[in-house]
């Protein structure tokens, strides 16, 4: 999947852009704020329906206007042709079409355009709690495996239902209500974390295979799923921990506990990883995605690489750009603020390449 013509209105610093893309590397440069990284998210978001940052779709809207509208066409790896946009306007929420045709639910949308992002955002999935990372794993395994999102969605609603009704607790009518929850947690999270395992078990050995790559095979590391469930089957999980529930007034046992550990040399990447390793780690993460959405959907994502000189050494740059200029990967976006270092970086690697020069939200292309 790669996407051929990016259009911008009204998004962000951005006033107006048409931009033609090639199918292999597209390249970005410009100062800080220039830019560079909102056309990254403008392709995000036609995947994803929203920012890969944290900001609302109001937010995302270029100061003094009242919309953005964002429109990609693409052109798929068995040659069909897609038309998305995405607009937003204050007062009437967002709108999300594709080849002309409004979505009535956004969720549809997931998985139709594939796309795979590094940026520095990352570090929160190796600093922060467990919750970004669970966050991470439900859109990776969302973008191919529809029921996977379907049972996320209904067991966020019975976790919430439940834990409203913990906090009501009066009767044991109520009681018996729990029963009924619990049946749908049982079910849905039974679902969740199959997948989530699964998942998992095949990021293990492309994760480590890919950092080995960017690291020049100078460190080890690995990545395992800390579930309760992994031990003990959801019902048995529920009932032990119901009477801890109705004392702290939410449900305390889970999925929506679970975690990824991740570790280099044996030991907590969080604590024992240098800023390089740690962004070399997440590098190999997020090429572990690509490799298998690849592989699930049978369309390469198109892999976004924001600010891609933060915190990696030349050595580890050039072994990335090696790997990733290869067909496998297919369209790459790469944003930097150094444009001799990328450049220089690209052509050693022997890398064909585009090139657009961001100021002050004004793109233009390189002759």
């Amino acid at each position: 999947m790669y996407i051929r013509k990016l259009s911008l209105l009204n998004f962000k610093n951005i006033a107006q852009a048409d931009l033609t893309l090639r199918e292999g590397i597209n390249c970005f440069t410009g100062r800080n704020g220039a830019g560079k990284t909102n056309v990254i998210d403008a392709v995000w978001y036609l995947s994803m329906c929203k920012s890969a940052l944290t900001m609302t779709d109001g937010q995302s809207i270029r100061h003094g206007e009242e919309f953005f509208l964002l429109s990609g066409d693409y052109t798929a790896d068995d040659g069909r042709h897609e038309t998305v946009t995405c607009s937003f306007r204050r007062g009437n929420g967002k709108v999300l079409k594709r080849n002309g045709k409004e979505y009535e639910r956004l969720s549809d949308h997931i998985g139709m355009i594939p796309a795979v992002i590094v940026s520095p955002a990352d570090s929160f999935l190796v600093s922060d709690a467990a919750d970004e990372r669970r966050k991470w794993l439900n859109a990776f395994i969302s973008q191919h495996d529809r029921d996977y999102l379907n049972a996320l969605i209904r067991y966020n609603r019975a976790l919430a239902e439940r834990n409203r009704l913990l906090k009501q607790l009066q009767s044991p009518q109520q009681g018996e209500l729990l029963e009924v929850f619990d049946m749908q947690l049982a079910a849905h999270g039974r679902t969740i974390h199959a997948a989530r395992a699964a998942a998992v078990r095949e990021l293990r050995p492309i994760v480590e295979e890919y950092y080995r790559i960017i690291s020049g095979d100078r460190e080890q590391v690995s990545l395992d799923y800390r579930s309760e469930l992994n031990d003990t089957e959801p019902e048995a999980l529920l009932e032990a921990s119901r009477a801890r529930d109705i004392a702290n007034q939410f449900t305390t046992s889970g999925v929506h506990r679970d975690d990824m550990v991740m570790k280099i040399g044996g030991y907590p990447l969080r604590k024992y990883g240098s800023q390089g390793q740690q962004k070399s780690f997440l590098i190999a993460l997020k090429l572990a995605q690509h490799a298998i959405q690849t592989e699930r959907g049978g369309e390469r994502p198109i892999l976004l690489l924001d600010d891609l000189f933060d915190k990696l050494d030349a050595g580890r740059l050039e072994a990335l750009i090696t790997l990733v200029n290869d067909r496998r990967f297919g369209q790459i976006v790469i944003s930097d603020c150094n444009r001799t270092r990328l450049t220089s970086i690209l052509e050693s690697c022997a890398a064909d390449y585009a090139h657009f020069e961001v100021e002050a939200g004004t793109i233009v292309p390189e002759k």
